[in-house]
């Protein structure tokens, strides 16, 4: 017994419940023609991952099931073909004050025009970005059915990461596991995944497939990388990274029981770290900008690491000719800064535009002087500076349509070390949640890689090894308001990512003093996160959906400071 099985890594739209219909019927009949009985598609495919409070919608579940009932008409003519469709059912009792949920994160298996059966996801992620509890309910039953003479059984993402799903599965006659999924990624993720899978595979003694969704979708990234196991943990197939694939494999039954068969070149070559970074950045730009309908992007240029990088993402994932970056000098730009950013638009090609405010900031300081009278100048003068290029760069925006990149990192957004409605104003926030360290170590990899063709070292030397200043003022550099950034990004590694205590940081060898102003300046500056563009999550915690405080608190992790 053979039963060529495939996985459509797909990019879906978040309710574009016909075009992803289209998208599983193509790639059925395409499997189906290349000898396949058996197509997974990954978690949620039909509605889009996440879709978030247009699950509550009853009109938005109707019509995800009259999509699924479409695909199944659809594929009627397919002797044999066996299609696992992600999708929401259901529905909820609601009030205005109550909610009882009915609706099951679903997955319908389909065969000649019928759907066969319904599996509801049991286990419900409410942690990082997930909010699953929020919209459905948990599953109770089994799955399992048969293709090719092979009995599958169906878990849906999380179920896989505990034991008794599939220990169900299993005793329900399962002979695989077959597992969809839409995981968002973080650094590390696919290796943790695997080996979880890896481990579930072993304590029930059955090969795994993992069918994983690819794209991204407003802050989220999916990377992809599907694969299979063998009972035995081993890794038999897995895809590219970041990329839509339909990808096929054997499954055989011998007297040991079902295993997984592919060639060796079925397995993804290992990546470094950086290169998946980039690749998540890179997708997340042109799915966010593609799938949302911007003709391009615009960014303020300014000579320095952050908007570098911002540019070089911008063109790897939209072509140069949808970029375009802007220096705006101010009478405390140093000349090598447009010397740098004239160079660095030369080296990508992308149009570059100088646009001076020094008339614009005496005009302002001009309108101000009565009220500023006799007071020195401090951080408003600076912050005009900024504000000023945020408003040229959105009168841009809404006069040629492209969307405003912003180009603040982590170390930044974690220390108000931005400006509202200045370097913070824009539409998407490509850096978000990257540390400054991190933005050195991507840029400094960029420069030795050309991963999609659009130009070796595009950052200038001097750009990476000069020290990081806002200019706003003169002499300006970062390290006058803040601890240097290997000392800042490992307490915010710490505090903010790993929620560790003060002490505990302490105690890991960083003085108590910065500790507890880097502590403090998370605090008063969560009034300006929440004001921040959306932004791509690379980390497994970002300031976003997995990061909810209040800004209205008391609350001091300082020895002694609750004590009455």
């Amino acid at each position: 017994m053979t039963l060529k099985l495939a996985i459509a890594q797909l990019n879906f739209v978040v309710g574009d419940l016909a075009g992803n219909a289209r998208k599983i019927v193509d790639a059925a009949r395409q499997a189906h023609a290349q000898g396949a009985r058996l197509l997974l598609t990954p978690e949620l495919s039909i509605a889009g991952y996440a879709a978030e409070d247009l699950f509550l919608r009853p009109a938005f579940t109707e019509a995800c099931d009259d999509a699924v009932k479409g695909i199944a008409a659809a594929l009627a003519d397919l002797k044999d073909m066996v299609v696992v469709v992600g999708h929401p059912t259901g529905g909820s009792l609601r009030s205005r004050s109550v909610a009882v949920q009915m609706r099951y994160n679903a997955a319908s298996v389909i065969k000649e025009g019928r759907i066969l059966e319904t599996y509801a996801k049991r286990e419900l992620p409410n942690y990082q970005v997930f909010d699953e509890r929020r919209y459905f309910t948990p599953g109770q039953g089994t799955c399992v059915f048969e293709a090719g003479g092979v009995s599958v059984g169906v878990l849906i993402c999380e179920d896989a990461w505990f034991d008794e799903p599939a220990e169900l599965a299993r005793a329900a006659g399962a002979e695989v596991l077959a597992v969809i999924n839409a995981s968002p990624y973080h650094v590390g993720k696919e290796g943790e995944r695997v080996a979880r899978m890896a481990d579930r595979a072993r304590a029930v003694g059955l090969p795994l497939v993992y069918a994983h969704l690819v794209g991204g979708q407003d802050e989220v990234v999916f990377d992809g990388a599907s694969f299979a196991l063998q009972a035995d943990g081993a890794l038999a197939m897995q895809a590219e990274s970041f990329k839509e694939s339909l990808v096929f494999m054997q499954l055989e039954r011998s007297p040991q029981g079902v295993g997984v068969v592919a060639a060796p070149s079925a397995i993804a070559a290992p990546r470094e770290a950086e290169a998946q970074l980039w690749d998540a950045l890179v997708l997340g730009v042109r799915d966010y900008i593609g799938k949302n309908g911007f003709p391009g992007a615009i960014l303020g240029l300014s000579g320095g690491i952050d908007s570098a990088l911002v540019l070089a993402v911008a063109v790897d994932a939209l072509g140069k000719d949808k970029v375009r970056a802007v220096m705006m000098p101010s009478p405390y730009t140093a000349d090598i800064s447009w010397i740098d950013a004239r160079e660095m638009a030369t080296r990508l090609g992308v149009r570059y535009d100088e646009i001076s405010i020094k008339h614009t900031f005496e005009s302002f300081k001009g309108a101000l002087a009565e009220e500023f009278k006799g007071l020195p100048e401090d951080t408003a003068e600076e912050n005009i500076q900024a504000r000023i290029r945020g408003t040229l760069l959105m009168a841009l925006s809404n006069k040629f349509g492209s969307i405003v990149l912003t180009t603040g990192n982590k170390s930044e957004m974690a220390t108000g070390y931005c400006t509202l409605y200045g370097d913070m104003a824009g539409g998407f926030a490509v850096i978000k949640d990257l540390l400054k360290t991190t933005v050195f170590a991507l840029a400094r990899w960029r420069n030795a890689h050309d991963p999609y063709g659009t130009g070796a070292s595009p950052i200038p030397d001097r750009i990476i090894t000069r020290p990081p200043s806002a200019e706003l003022r003169p002499d300006q550099t970062d390290q006058d308001s803040l601890p240097p950034y290997d000392i800042l990004d490992g307490i915010l590694a710490r505090y903010m990512q790993d929620d560790e205590g003060i002490d505990e940081i302490i105690a890991a060898g960083y003085e108590r003093a910065v500790v507890e102003r880097v502590a403090r300046l998370i605090k008063i500056n969560e009034y300006k996160r929440r004001q921040a563009p959306v932004g791509i999550r690379v980390t497994h915690r970002s300031f976003g959906k997995d990061w909810r405080y209040p800004i209205t608190s008391k609350f001091n992790e300082t020895a002694g400071a609750q004590k009455p």
